[in-house]
């Protein structure tokens, strides 16, 4: 095999593999990225067998084969090259040879049969997601994905598809989060199926919102194009918990506050916060809420007031700080509606407005409050 390209194209594509690769692994092979070269032109892939990430090279081609090369070898020489014409030959043995105007540069390579084989990507049906929604659904959701691998069907997002609607669950036991679009157009595929959160983080990384992008469901894969790459993932084959049954349709008080004035409050109080617990209370009463916590073992506590509206009785609930803080940043309205039972039940946040595509429901479980 013997090619011809630029140092800062070949060093783009391989930037985009590496996150193909596994951070560790007891298989060699896997820390390759796979040159195949014929008259179609030069496909670069990489996987850590749960993702396949499928590439194409501008390059010249002087003789075609294939080889598996050591990514993170190669893509180090290239990042300390000015931009330069990089020859990149393999012979039989395996050895690899890198000529520029400057120097020569030789690595082994491993043996081309220990690459994995491409994903079977057979009765694939086509989804009708754009660029543009499955940004958005990521920046919603993938915050509350769960990092319990004993928990496997919480380690994605469950994507629910319908003919006029597209509905996004993430959720990690403590917060969940319902996405529903509204203005879906499905094609051929519908039914639920859970993707990985390692997919989605892909994902995020390579869209802009106006890139041309095309997603195939097949029977144990997902397929994603992004302009001339290809993502090959596995869909997590679990069932995902009844969601709708634990999203409280009873809470009868109804709280009005700024977003912005809650999410700032939290923060300063939950420094003084214990640790280990992050907790905090909300005392909502009439007009105004106070935000507080008390940690005994550093003998520190804080309190703040803030503005609200109240439609119901007074109430007094615990949360932890990091989850509410992270449903407060990821919504975008001004401001938002709490709607609460008991200091023991769920917890509703919405956008105080919807948007007229889409309808986001937020949901953060309690703690019980130290007496």
């Amino acid at each position: 095999m013997r090619i011809a390209t630029s140092s800062e194209e070949l060093l783009k594509t391989l930037q985009k593999l590496s996150k193909g690769t596994p951070a560790r692994s007891t298989l060699p092979i896997l820390s390759c990225v796979l040159f195949e070269v014929d008259n179609d032109g030069v496909s670069l892939r990489t996987t850590d067998l749960e993702i396949t990430i499928s590439c194409k090279l501008e390059a010249s081609i002087e003789k075609p084969g294939s080889a598996a090369i050591p990514l993170q070898t190669l893509m180090d020489i290239t990042n300390e090259m000015d931009d330069t014409r990089i020859a990149l030959s393999v012979n039989e043995g395996q050895r690899v040879e890198l000529i520029t105007n400057t120097g020569t540069y030789d690595l082994m390579g491993k043996p081309v049969e220990e690459f994995p084989a491409l994903p079977d990507v057979d009765n694939r049906k086509a989804s009708g997601i754009e660029a543009s929604v499955l940004k958005e659904i990521i920046r919603m959701t993938t915050f509350a994905i769960s990092k319990d691998e004993l928990k496997p069907a919480l380690t994605g997002v469950l994507f629910r598809f319908e003919e006029k609607a597209l509905t996004a669950v993430a959720t990690d036991g403590h917060r969940l989060v319902r996405y529903i679009r509204k203005d879906f157009e499905n094609k051929e595929f519908s039914g639920d199926v859970i993707i990985p959160r390692k997919f989605l983080n892909l994902m995020n990384s390579l869209l802009t919102t106006n890139e041309s992008i095309q997603i195939w469901m097949g029977d144990n894969n997902l397929t994603a194009s992004v302009g001339k790459d290809s993502i090959f993932t596995r869909i997590i084959d679990e069932r995902f918990p009844d969601f709708e049954s634990v999203i409280p349709t009873d809470s009868d008080k109804e709280i009005l506050v700024e977003r912005e004035a809650l999410l700032s409050a939290v923060r300063r109080v939950s420094i003084f916060s214990n640790r280990s617990t992050r907790q905090i209370a909300l005392e909502i009463a009439d007009d105004k809420a106070v935000v507080r916590t008390e940690d005994p073992e550093k003998a520190s506590k804080a309190k703040e007031e803030i503005p609200i509206k109240l439609n119901g009785e007074k109430i007094t609930v615990g949360y932890n700080a990091a989850y509410l803080k992270d449903l407060l940043m990821h919504l975008k309205s001004q401001n938002i509606t709490l709607r609460l039972k008991t200091p023991i039940n769920a917890g509703l946040i919405f956008p105080d407005a919807q948007e007229p595509s889409s309808d986001i429901t937020t949901l953060l479980m309690p703690i019980r409050l130290n007496d």
